[in-house]
């Protein structure tokens, strides 16, 4: 047996969550992937995956093999680069999974330029603001927002500015600017799936949180950013989904004695010695365009 080979199938298996789309993406047929598995649990004596008629899912056993497999065929990448081109340069494949606004706002203006620097990576991109598991999910990389602590995941800081509170001009010269946060109360203030509880910092540096009201609540970044854009009320979010609204001028901040710390934006992927230089290089891109971009 190709080990190399079964060990590449087995983890485009579990990445593309079956057999016939595993066999698309490597160009082999649906049969060859299937015995190709088969001959991998015998010499292995393990089943790896569960089969039922709607879904296949990893053992256990399946799941642990899995994470040793993306580990070793990473570095089998990055030795490979290492003698034929006498350098690791960046190359292959990065499955990634990053929030709505971030990957609209941050990320996609900023792709031009990261295919240019590195054109032997290619990324398959998920866009996502629910929870996932990198692992289980076959995720390489993943950027989420928030404090998580995962032993099996290494984290680093992308950024941390402030929660900003916004309004276009438009707005504020309708309804005119509050003064306080509590002034919000007379306002249109445009609900987040995060809820009517907006936070803020007060003068002596204590948290406090005001409840505030409006005509729409809307569950998406995207939406709520274009509709506070477009002046139908005042919205809180993060500095870096509105931070091109503030330096056009289309949104203005408000507020900024009392705004507080936002959460932490991080990118993370599996806890491993040895990263592969293709993330290494996705990883330093990332943090370059959060916070100079």
């Amino acid at each position: 047996m190709d080990k190399f080979m079964a060990l590449s199938v087995f983890a485009r298996v579990v990445e593309q969550g079956g057999f016939t789309a595993a066999a698309k993406k490597l160009g082999l047929s649906p049969s060859a992937v299937t015995k190709t598995i088969a001959r991998l649990e015998d010499e292995l004596d393990t089943q790896l995956f569960t089969r039922t008629t709607r879904r296949l899912r990893t053992t256990d056993d399946g799941q642990g093999f899995y994470e040793h497999c993306v580990q070793i065929l990473a570095e089998l990448e990055d030795a490979e680069v290492t003698l034929t081109r006498g350098s690791a340069v960046p190359r292959g494949r990065i499955r990634a999974v990053v929030p709505l606004s971030f990957g609209r706002v941050t990320l996609m203006p900023e792709l031009p330029a990261f295919f240019e620097r590195y054109p032997e990576i290619s990324l398959e991109l998920h866009f996502s603001d629910g929870p996932v598991d990198l692992i289980a999910e076959g995720y390489d990389l993943a950027v989420r927002t928030g404090s998580i602590t995962d032993s099996r995941l290494t984290t680093r800081l992308l950024t941390r500015g402030a929660q900003v509170t916004v309004a276009a001009p438009r707005y504020l010269a309708r309804h005119g600017e509050p003064g306080t946060p509590e002034a919000l109360r007379d306002h249109n203030c445009l609900i987040s799936r995060f809820g009517p509880e907006w936070g803020f910092r007060g003068r002596e540096g204590r948290p406090f949180s005001v409840r505030v009201r409006g005509n729409a609540v809307i569950n998406s970044g995207d939406a709520l950013r274009e509709a506070t854009v477009a002046g139908t009320g005042i919205a809180q979010g993060t500095w870096w989904l509105y931070r091109k609204d503030l330096e056009r001028g289309d949104v203005r901040a408000i507020l900024q004695d009392y705004a507080q710390e936002g959460a932490p934006v991080s990118v993370l992927y599996p806890a491993q010695r040895h990263v592969p230089a293709k993330l290494r290089a996705l990883i330093d891109f990332l943090v370059q365009i959060t916070r100079t971009g």
